[in-house]
């Protein structure tokens, strides 16, 4: 069995989704994950800004323009009058949903009962082409397996064992189609997996099915070595490794999801990158295997925010780092990156909902600043901390940019470094024409 997961531009409008047919492996059992069509979770996001700020009639007149989109989308879709119908009545069905919570007043819950719009309605609209088609296949509701739990954490034994009931109902079928980013929670309460999360969920199908491999499909030639939108003439990476994929995942790389890579690593699954608009090209393979040293792809990581405290009771102290970080820890907000002196520490977050509350905590400690609008750039390969010359390469590329934090020997596969965002578009390029080489030990 493999899993092939299929994202918003690979079925953006009518012509997209037929191809995604062309696409399929039928040869083996195989489970395709479908995000929503390119725009409609975007679409259902400015419609739940509306609600809660009470314009309903700004909310119906969007609802409105979005159902119209999915109308067009079936004309352009769907051949036989019977197959165009029952879409059409599904429409019906799902905005007449979404035009109840201008009735009511307005929820998280419902906020994310909302976003599942979009993908409940792309795998209806394939699942009636596959049955135009007459190609066999099953919809498998992710509904009714795939759940998170108290801490937002995938339930992997619920998910497993929920799969493995709805398969065993249909072992004469080969193709299964279902949501992707789309789950309940601990109190069956329909959630999501986060923006990006159908990845997420290809990635924990394959772990709990087993898979033989996982195919992510975008509309990039895999993972390149650099950010294609700011610099020129990169080129898909042919191999990485695990850790290499996953640093790069969580450094910005948008092509996957960062959570995804655990759970294929966890079963050893290959993950396989391809462009569903090329799709003779062959993409990137991930998997348990590292190829030479040297930097394979840089990556950026946008919006960092860096918060320094300066306190003299940190000169000769012991447990002052576990005060600070148990902070971070009460308001679940991860740190990137963290540089230490005798009496500062400077930690760098992305996630600053509760910027101000950390602030307050922090106080207790010492003197507290932020900075804000600042980059991660991460270096990503195999990088030993026993050879000469990585760092010394890295700093002369860019020696015309000031660097604010340095992240290196923590790990054999990254060197990060921290600067603001007004330069990351320099820095980019810079380290992409000079940095290269180090692959060769030049």
């Amino acid at each position: 069995m493999i899993i092939q997961k299929f994202g918003g531009t690979s079925v953006g409008n009518a012509e997209r989704i037929k191809n995604l047919i062309n696409l399929i492996n039928f040869d083996e059992s195989n489970i395709v994950v479908l995000s929503a069509v390119s725009g409609t979770t975007n679409k259902l996001v400015s419609i739940t800004e509306s609600l809660y700020t009470q314009n309903k009639t700004e909310a119906c007149a969007k609802i409105g323009e979005l159902e119209k989109e999915y109308f067009q989308l079936a004309q352009e879709l769907f051949e036989t009058s019977s197959k165009l119908a029952e879409s059409t009545k599904l429409i019906e069905a799902h905005f007449s949903y979404l035009r109840l919570f201008a009735e009511r007043s307005f929820t998280l819950l419902q906020e994310k009962a909302i976003l599942a719009q979009g993908e409940l309605l792309s795998t209806a609209f394939f699942q009636f082409l596959l049955e135009e088609r007459q190609i066999p296949s099953v919809l498998l509701p992710a509904l009714e397996f795939m759940r998170i739990d108290k801490n937002l954490d995938p339930d992997e034994y619920y998910i497993k064992e929920n799969l493995k009931r709805l398969l065993s109902k249909h072992t004469d079928n080969k193709l299964f189609i279902t949501q992707g980013y789309i789950c309940r929670n601990a109190y069956g309460e329909i959630d999501n997996l986060k923006r990006g999360g159908s990845d997420y969920t290809a990635s924990l199908i394959g772990q709990a099915a087993k898979v033989r491999e996982i195919q992510i499909w975008t509309d990039i030639d895999g993972l390149h070595n650099n950010d294609p939108r700011f610099v020129k003439n990169t080129q898909p990476v042919a191999e990485l490794s695990f850790e290499e994929a996953a640093e790069l995942a969580y450094f910005g790389a948008k092509i996957l999801h960062p959570s995804s890579i655990l759970p294929a690593k966890q079963e050893n699954i290959p993950v396989r990158l391809k462009n569903s608009l090329k799709a003779e090209r062959p993409g990137t393979i991930i998997q348990d295997k590292q190829e030479n040293s040297g930097i394979k792809a840089i990556a950026a990581k946008d919006n960092i925010t860096v918060v320094r405290i300066k306190s003299d009771r940190m000169l000769f102290a012991y447990g002052f780092l576990r005060k600070v970080f148990e902070v971070f820890e009460i308001y679940k907000t991860p740190i990137d990156m963290i540089t230490t002196s005798e009496v500062a520490v400077s930690m760098s977050i992305d996630d600053t909902t509760h910027l101000k509350e950390i602030l307050i905590d922090l106080q207790k400690f010492g003197q507290t600043d932020v900075e804000e609008n600042q980059v991660i750039i991460a270096l990503v390969g195999l990088i030993p901390t026993t050879e000469n010359g990585y760092a010394s390469k890295v700093f002369d590329a860019l020696s015309n940019i000031p660097i604010k934090m340095i992240s290196y020997g923590a790990s054999n596969h990254n060197i990060s470094v921290l600067i603001d965002q007004e330069n990351k578009t320099e820095a980019l390029n810079a380290l992409h024409t000079k940095l290269y080489s180090l692959n060769s030990h030049e």
